[in-house]
């Protein structure tokens, strides 16, 4: 049995005589069965470093190391593999699980807040029915008042008509007695006129300026004391979310790897933070039009005032030049690192509510208290979180490295070199949900690269500069 080119096998195709010979499929893997230094066959495996080896390997490089024969390696590999395909599956189960509490969870919550919703309605109906009852009790009040005062001054005023006519009686009198001639007459008249006089006479005053401005003056006072009630609701609600016991938000126990675990110490060298790799990319998605992205997404690149034909999504930023990584981080701990180019660069986390078209600070990963972010300014670093700034004494340089601690609420930012790992900030986080890798770049022709972790830190040179605006 010989395997063909198709050079040679077009005769065992054409010629019937070579019909019977048997052929078999090329041999795919050919080139894997020799080593790529020796160009010898491969015949063991050594186990310390995790590689097939030929003959010269084991005399060589590879001396003294632990090797087994390559079947003996496949088969420990083999049961190890079935290790790994069990332990994924309990772990999808456990996955498929979690989702399946969160749907109802999801429904429970909707239920829960519909309940409490219609509760609320039904307080703020009675809130609504008091304060129309309250409005026609002082309205009827004032008009009670305006009756009584209006029946008050007519009254008044009606009697002083009646003496008005009276009066006018009285002066006809007076005329009549003055134009009497008998002295003895005149005085008897005008002494009986006299005893007849009324001495008393009216004075009105009209205080309803200063009655009714302290009417309003209750009503205003009442009312502020009102609004200052129904304003301490969201302060009240608010203080009183802030106590975890009754907070509705889904609670998860996470089940850690042992890399995983936050009984480890806190790494303090790029090797140890290494053990938490994680691989990210830029989601093309969340771009802004104005962000150019190249090297499988690894790269981003603002091109302002260049647009980029990207569909319009709701996932999109369309103000401010941002993009988000594809991939969320949870519950474990992570490390990655990024290049900056250029100034006004923006590295940081938040979260997947983040508004995506906002035009106010709190759309941008500076300006909100659920966002925390690195910014490099050409001159030098500052931190952000919820639109507060803490300038940074750090000295430039070129390439970060980003460690997020979920189970210990940290996020640590440092600055990588070839020998040295230099922390330049470190916040204090209550995450309560995945977070993303966000990114701003504010400046024209600024730019972030995602470093391939595998690739040594270049050594130091020139700062970053700034890039014009």
């Amino acid at each position: 049995m010989v395997n063909y080119c198709p050079e040679h096998l077009r005769p065992h195709q054409e010629n019937s005589r070579l019909h019977g010979h048997q052929l078999t499929e090329p041999a795919r893997d050919r080139d894997l069965r020799v080593c790529p230094a020796h160009r010898s066959p491969l015949i063991a495996y050594c186990d310390p470093d995790g590689q097939c080896i030929c003959e010269e390997c084991s005399q060589a490089e590879h001396r003294g190391h632990a090797l087994v024969s390559l079947d003996a390696a496949r088969r420990a590999k083999e049961a190890e593999l079935r290790r790994t395909q069990l332990d994924l599956e309990r772990k999808l189960k456990l996955n498929e699980n979690a989702i399946s509490r969160l749907q109802a969870n999801h429904k429970s919550v909707l239920v829960s807040v519909s309940e409490v919703k219609a509760g609320v309605e039904e307080q703020f109906g009675e809130l609504r029915a008091a304060l129309t009852k309250a409005q026609a009790d002082v309205m009827l009040f004032l008009e009670e008042k305006e009756q009584a005062a209006l029946g008050q001054a007519n009254g008044i005023k009606t009697h002083l008509e009646y003496r008005s006519a009276e009066m006018e009686k009285a002066r006809q009198e007076l005329d009549r007695i003055a134009a009497i001639g008998s002295p003895v007459l005149f005085l008897e008249e005008y002494c009986k006129f006299k005893n007849t006089e009324d001495g008393a006479f009216p004075s009105v005053y009209i205080g309803l300026k200063d009655k009714l401005s302290g009417i309003h003056k209750v009503i205003m006072d009442s009312t502020a004391l009102l609004i200052q009630l129904l304003q301490s609701y969201k302060e009240k609600l608010q203080e009183f979310s802030k106590d975890e016991e009754y907070d509705i938000r889904t609670q998860v126990c996470a089940v850690f790897e042992h890399r995983h675990r936050t009984s480890e110490p806190e790494p303090c060298s790029r090797q140890q933070l290494l053990q938490y790799a994680c691989d990210i990319v830029f989601d093309p998605d969340t771009a802004h039009r104005y962000l150019r992205l190249q090297d499988d997404n690894r790269k981003v690149t603002n091109t302002a005032p260049w647009e980029h034909p990207y569909p319009d999504l709701p996932s999109r930023f369309s103000h401010w030049r941002q993009v988000l990584a594809q991939q969320s981080l949870y519950l474990h701990r992570y490390y990655f690192e990024v290049e900056l180019s250029g100034a006004g660069v923006y590295v940081g986390l938040t979260c997947q509510g983040i508004d995506r078209k906002g035009e106010e600070r709190n759309s941008c990963i500076s300006g909100n208290d659920f966002s925390w972010s690195l910014h490099w300014d050409g001159k030098g670093f500052r931190a952000w979180h919820s639109d507060a700034e803490t300038l940074l004494s750090a000295n430039a340089c070129r390439r970060l490295g980003v460690y997020v601690d979920f189970p210990g609420g940290g996020l640590s930012f440092y600055g990588v070199e070839p020998e040295t790992l230099t922390l330049l900030h470190r916040f204090q986080c209550k995450f309560s949900e995945p977070v993303y890798p966000a990114f701003w770049l504010s400046k024209k022709d600024s730019a972030i690269r995602i470093a391939d972790l595998g690739e040594e830190p270049e050594k130091p040179g020139p700062a970053p500069v700034e890039a014009a605006a």
